[in-house]
């Protein structure tokens, strides 16, 4: 028995130390063809999940494996992923890796639009990548700046950093204007910013893009019908950085001048990473910026930043997340500039295409609150919109044994935002009513003074009894107005609040050929909002100036048509309370089914469900006796605008199934071709209930738009040459169009009735590189695609809200309008161990500027440049340049330059009746440079 029991001990330590013995780790070292060391290169090792990052060495090391065979991976963003099959037996083993570049990022896994995550040239969607050296060769001018880098994305950032437009395929018609990422989902680690948009509320608001984000992917189209929240178009996802191996950081300090006065902008990022131990790891970012503009205002354009921080835990079965971001950010947003000749437009009256702001100057005022006349709301056009952005997150992944994986990501956030700020600037003649009964005044005709609001200095007098006869304005004494007119301007007053939820919760199944996936995603949102519109009396110039104005007719009490300030009308143009609960509810399941070694095919399904429901105040003048101070002579508040105790409730919901079957055939390892149909929908924003049924009942809900997209297409990775190619047609229906006009014989803004239409499109993607030599490629993407205006109905309300002299004209067969035929980037780049260079051509083709295709915004070119020098293994300097021959190109069209005209409202008729006529503009933004000191540690 003893003899046993000694052997069993034996056995049992030589057992034990045979594992001991068998515990090796695997160190290696990973570089690139320069010989340069590769710093967070992601390994991973197979069965068994181990991973790691290389250290700014390039090295890396994982112990505790055991005997056995495994397969060992490495990939890093930019670079073609390495797999290796080793052999651990009882030693140590130490292996080298050369990663080749990947020119198109074709060989890295992608994680957007997709259940299961794939290279994406083993995808069959169109995915584009963008990198951390993208982004730092981009002025930061915000999101849909950046965006336009991504091959077939339009994109329109000539307002600023927010109310931009961006949309792909010629999925665009309801992302006009207020409403620009319609169809797209604006993502932040695979969910959205934000769960719902309407007018002057969409997710730009709350995105920045700082050194914090890792990297962007882009999804064209095709499965956002089944993967993404109510946005068929595509996806936009900004991915933050993640698990960083040892403690280190960056840190990049801006600054760079603007436009024609080299207004200035001081921007830093920093970023912060490393272990906590016990596999826990941490990264906390962010920036701060102080921008005055690309054009001339008197006051600061933009201001403020976001933090944003992740806490990760990794284990052999995935990872666990917690993350949050804070965003206080105050910004602004250009609006037209005047133009006249309609073949050739060239600025006018004395504005500029590059430097012209045509904005209200900084000013303070208190306006009546029209839901309580009691309170006020302080107003001043320079704060723009102040967006702010509370959000915290959980998002984990695990490998629950048996090949069953499970994912949940679950986001809270809070947010605000508040407009103070115009929503136009359009020519209003001294000869025209609008001038002075836009006041609110009952009769503001005789003498009438304008004096400067800042000074008091008088600056004209006009007498104006005979323009209701159809006669001119008079001038009374030697003073005048710039072009004897006056700003057509609202002062736009919006208060927005939004809490939400939204969680995404994934079960896949791996099988021998087949990976299913299916799952539930949750949306929920409660939003108020609040809008007051005033009137403000400003001159019309390049840099206009605010005017108190009155009426001082002899022998009668004088009339103040404005405060001290300029304010004019208080709330009495517009009014909108409303609020509304929504809930979006979708199951989906997803197979991916590898038939053989080459083909593969995935089929998604789609069930989701929308509620909106709500309630929106009735209104109408207060009719206080003598205006909100009691005194009828001060006529700037007797129309304030409220709630009549009445409201129109909606409650609608929307069921629809999406689908969509794409297949990826391989040629080889490095050439696949691929296909798609997708059948996707769009149910209504929030703006239908909140921009229509102005004091009338919500009597019907909005129709879904449907969207079908087919595309085919080739994919190419090679040492020298990359490219990806996708022939794509595509059709939008149930389209709803509404303009947005003013009665100038009510003083009253309106939106006219929807009509629904459908567009098509067929065109052709590219994104290719090319590197002839080392250190030298050159990049070329872009779209050349035929959008077509299927059938379009387009009401006209004659200007007034009186129906009886309404029409509705057909443009069925015309083009659709802001979409280019043509549209590129082209681009030259140069980079080595010390010294890196581009220059890149931005190519935007002619654009029809409205439904009726009467005016046509032209091609225009843009050229940015840039070079980076590296001081230090530490340190490096860059230089970015943005339109370097400050191109005078035009993004948008707004009408004629009249209050309250839209951009359907110009008819070849109108044209032609009118061509000496005036209308309004939006140009590109101007010239910008950026100097950065780049230190990393």
């Amino acid at each position: 028995m003893i003899t046993l029991k000694k052997n069993a001990l034996y056995f049992i330590f030589i057992l034990l130390t045979n594992i001991a013995w068998s515990q090796v780790s695997i160190s290696g070292y990973v570089y690139n063809n320069h010989k340069t060391a590769i710093e967070g290169a992601h390994i991973l090792i197979q069965p068994t999940n181990q991973t790691s990052l290389t250290n700014y060495d390039g090295t890396f090391n994982v112990q505790n494996i055991s005997a056995g065979n495994y397969t060992l991976k490495i990939s890093y963003l930019g670079y073609k992923t390495i797999s290796k099959v080793i052999e651990v037996k009882n030693n140590d083993i130490t292996l080298e890796f050369n990663l080749e570049p990947d020119l198109l990022n074709l060989q890295t896994i992608v994680v957007t639009g997709s259940f299961n995550p794939n290279k994406t040239i083993e995808t069959s969607t169109s995915v584009s990548t963008l990198t951390q050296k993208d982004i730092q060769n981009t002025f930061p001018r915000g999101t849909a700046n950046l965006l336009q880098n991504i091959a077939g994305t339009f994109t329109d950032a000539s307002a600023g950093e927010v109310f931009t437009r961006v949309y792909t395929r010629g999925v665009s018609a309801s992302a006009e204007d207020d409403m620009g990422w319609y169809y797209v989902s604006l993502q932040e680690d695979g969910l959205p910013v934000s769960l719902v948009q309407h007018s002057y509320y969409s997710p730009d608001l709350f995105h920045r893009t700082d050194i914090t984000t890792q990297k962007v992917e882009a999804l064209r189209g095709g499965n956002a019908s089944v993967t993404a929240m109510n946005a068929p178009g595509g996806i936009y996802n900004f991915i933050s950085k993640g698990v960083n191996e040892t403690f280190g950081g960056e840190i990049i300090a801006s600054t760079g001048i603007q436009g024609e006065d080299n207004n200035p902008i001081y921007r830093i990022d920093a970023n912060l990473s490393g272990p906590l131990g016990n596999n826990w790891y941490f990264n906390l970012g962010g920036h701060y910026r102080h921008d005055d503009g690309a054009r001339n205002t008197n006051f600061t354009f933009s201001k403020g930043g976001q933090a944003k921080l992740n806490l990760i835990k990794t284990n052999k079965n995935g990872y666990f997340k917690f993350y949050g971001k804070l965003l206080d950010d105050y910004t602004n947003r250009y609006t037209g500039v005047a133009a006249t000749n309609w073949n050739d437009p060239k600025p006018a009256f004395g504005q500029s295409f590059s430097s012209t702001a045509l904005m209200m100057p900084s000013f303070d005022v208190e306006i009546p609150d029209g839901r309580n006349p009691d309170k006020t709301n302080s107003f001043n056009p320079s704060k723009g919109v102040h967006a702010q952005d509370f959000a915290l997150g959980f998002d984990f992944s695990q490998n629950i044994g048996n090949n069953w994986t499970v994912k949940n990501n679950i986001k809270f956030s809070t947010k605000k935002a508040n407009w103070q700020t115009s929503i136009s600037n359009a020519f209003v003649s001294l000869n025209d009513p609008t001038a002075y009964f836009v006041s609110g005044a009952d009769y503001p005709i005789g003498q009438v003074v304008f004096n400067d609001a800042q000074s008091g200095t008088e600056l004209a007098r006009v007498d104006n009894s005979t323009i209701l006869s159809g006669g001119s304005f008079q001038y009374l004494t030697n003073g005048s107005l710039p072009n004897d007119a006056i700003m057509g301007t609202s002062a736009w007053y919006k208060d927005i609040s939004a809490d939400e939820l939204m969680n995404n919760f994934v079960l896949q199944k791996q099988l021998k050929n087949h990976t299913i996936s299916t799952g539930l995603s949750l949306g929920f949102s409660k939003t108020d909002h609040f809008t007051q519109g005033s009137f403000a009396y400003v001159t019309y110039e390049p840099n206009p100036k605010m005017l108190q104005v009155t009426l001082q007719n002899p022998n009668q009490p004088i009339v103040a048509l404005s405060d001290a300030k300029g304010a004019s009308n208080y709330g009495g143009l517009f009014y909108v309370n409303t609020n509304a609960n929504v809930n979006q509810i979708a199951t989906f399941i997803n197979d991916e089914w590898n038939i053989n070694q080459n083909l593969r095919v995935d089929v998604g399904l789609r069930l989701e469900n929308i509620t909106h429901k709500g309630s929106k105040d009735q209104h109408a003048p207060l009719g206080l006796d003598g205006g909100v101070d009691g005194n009828e002579n001060t006529a700037y508040d007797n129309s304030l605008k409220g709630p009549t105790g009445e409201t129109d409730d909606f409650n609608f919901n929307y069921n629809y199934i999406s689908y969509s079957a794409g297949l990826n055939y391989s040629l080889s390892t490095n050439a696949a071709i691929f296909g798609r149909f997708s059948r996707g929908n769009k149910a209504p924003e929030l703006n239908y209930y909140f921009n229509n049924f102005d004091n009338v009942p919500i009597n019907g809900k909005g129709e879904v738009q449907k969207i079908t997209q087919i595309e085919t297409g080739l994919k190419l990775s090679s040492k020298s040459v990359s490219f990806t190619s996708t022939l794509f047609w595509s059709e939008l229906k149930n389209i709803g169009s509404s303009n947005f006009e003013f009665d100038s014989n009510t003083n009253t803004v309106f939106y006219t009735p929807i009509q629904f239409n459908t567009s098509r499109s067929l065109g052709f993607e590219w994104e290719s590189i090319v590197t002839p030599i080392e250190n030298i490629a050159f990049k070329f993407n872009g779209v050349l695609q035929n959008p077509k205006a299927e059938k379009w109905r387009i009401y006209n309300a004659a200007g007034t809200v009186d129906t009886n002299d309404d029409t509705v004209t057909n443009y069925s067969g015309n083009q659709l309008a802001f979409n280019p035929k043509l549209m590129f980037n082209l681009g030259s780049y140069y980079n080595n161990n010390t010294l890196s260079a581009f220059f890149n051509w931005q190519y935007m083709g002619k654009r029809e500027g409205n439904a009726a295709n009467a005016f046509q915004l032209d091609a225009y070119s843009t050229f940015n440049t840039g070079i980076g020098y590296k001081i230090t293994k530490n340190l490096s300097a860059n230089l970015v340049i943005n339109n370097l021959f400050n191109s005078e190109g035009l993004a948008n069209f707004f009408g004629a330059n009249s209050f309250g005209a839209s951009a359907n409202g110009v008819t070849n008729d109108f044209v032609q009746a009118n061509p000496d006529a005036s209308f309004v503009v939006v140009p590109i933004l101007p010239r910008s440079s950026l100097i950065n000191l780049n230190y990393i540690f």
